[in-house]
């Protein structure tokens, strides 16, 4: 109920907000019938893009649920889940597969980076300082993990990239997802507690008092009970459902801010600096934020481990496809360093076993300083598209 009051909130926000603002910029976008028009399409580009936000946070949220019941229900490893439905980022291969054919290559380059960057100095940041918890990932998959960036050494020493790159990129992602689809599967490790095990001792204990002197199931308590409940195959089929969601919610916010760019006149990078980005970046958070807080740290941890290897690998692969890309010299002096430092750091805390607070403000300070360097001495704001 709480997160249905937050997505609430959130909405009639974001409303209120554009009502207030809407009428200002109007004003300024013409004078009489001329005015009057943009100031519509304005208010209705405004409720397009809150209706994909909505869209795309509520997806995101019930899409985690949905995949913990589907791994309970078909005894299937939550995290092999989390890494293909989660870490697969469909709207960032659609938009860095057409920025390619635009001819727009090194946009479409930023956003591998901007990505990778991102889920380690943000959104594993903030799971740290808000969620902090105990982390349970085999030592092959952090390494896994840690090294992935130095694939990208050896094929920007060999730019331009080109398609036979993305093939060998792509396979190389295939080839990641194929071994933990077998770790898991021959894994002995349960992919939740025994929820039998915990009605037992609460049976043995006399059950959970309620306030009307009942009993509950300890089950009932654990993490994403109602999804659990779902048998596997429905629970894979509405995770399916919840991904579509996720794209059609990130392509509608994608409508949306082009329509406000063009109604009112707005500068492309502030607003894409800012609202855009605050936007798109709730999606990763809430994917990885919140199976923390509700104790399914595996999900949280596998989108990101997940994210960052297919953004290096599959991602850039699939966008070479669609083209060649040049790339900049301040590429390997800066920009693959940053993500090679940054995500060794993140591997490190996630080795160490538990999140800690300091440790994403760690993440956050140095993703932060990445920031002000690449704007301080190359003159670019390094903005996640």
């Amino acid at each position: 109920m709480s997160r249905r009051k937050l997505l609430v909130l959130l909405f009639v926000a974001l409303l209120a907000v554009s009502l207030v603002v809407t009428p200002a910029l109007a004003q300024e976008g013409g004078e009489g019938g001329e005015g009057d028009e943009g100031g519509a399409s304005g208010i209705t580009s405004i409720f397009i893009f809150i209706s994909g936000a909505a869209l795309l946070i509520y997806s995101a949220e019930k899409l985690i649920g949905y995949l913990v019941g589907a791994a309970s229900g078909l005894n299937v490893s939550v995290f092999l889940l989390a890494i293909v439905f989660t870490g697969i980022e469909f709207d960032d291969i659609f938009l860095g597969v057409a920025l390619n054919l635009e001819g727009l290559g090194g946009v479409a380059l930023g956003i591998v980076f901007g990505t990778a960057l991102s889920l380690t100095g943000v959104t594993l940041a903030l799971a740290a300082i808000l969620t902090p918890t105990e982390v349970n990932i085999p030592r092959d998959y952090i390494a896994i993990f840690a090294v992935a960036p130095l694939v990208m050494i050896a094929f920007t020493l060999t730019a331009p990239l080109g398609t036979i790159d993305g093939v060998v990129l792509l396979g190389l992602f295939v080839l990641f997802i194929a071994y933990v689809a077998v770790r898991e599967f021959r894994s002995d490790t349960p992919v939740f507690r025994d929820a039998e095990m915990f009605d037992e001792t609460a049976e043995a204990d006399g059950g959970r008092e309620l306030t009307d002197g009942g009993t509950e199931s300890f089950a009932a308590e654990m993490p994403f009970a109602e999804a659990r409940e779902l048998p596997g195959w429905a629970g894979l089929g509405l995770a399916i459902l919840a991904l579509a969601g996720l794209i059609i919610g990130a392509a509608t916010t994608g409508i949306g801010t082009e329509g406000i760019l063009q109604a009112y006149g707005l500068e492309g990078t502030l607003f894409g600096a800012t609202i855009a980005t605050a936007v798109l970046t709730i999606e990763d958070i809430f994917l990885t934020v919140e199976p923390v807080r509700k104790g399914a740290p595996e999900i949280g941890v596998g989108n990101v481990i997940g994210s960052v290897v297919f953004s290096v690998t599959g991602k850039l692969g699939v966008i070479l496809l669609a083209g060649g890309i040049v790339v900049g010299a301040n590429v390997l002096t800066w920009h693959l360093p940053a993500l090679i430092v940054l995500t060794a750091v993140a591997a490190y805390f996630i080795y160490t076993g538990k999140l800690k607070p300091w440790h994403g403000y760690t993440l956050l300070g140095l993703y932060i300083a990445y920031w002000v360097i690449s704007f301080a001495v190359f003159g670019t704001v390094p903005v996640e598209l």
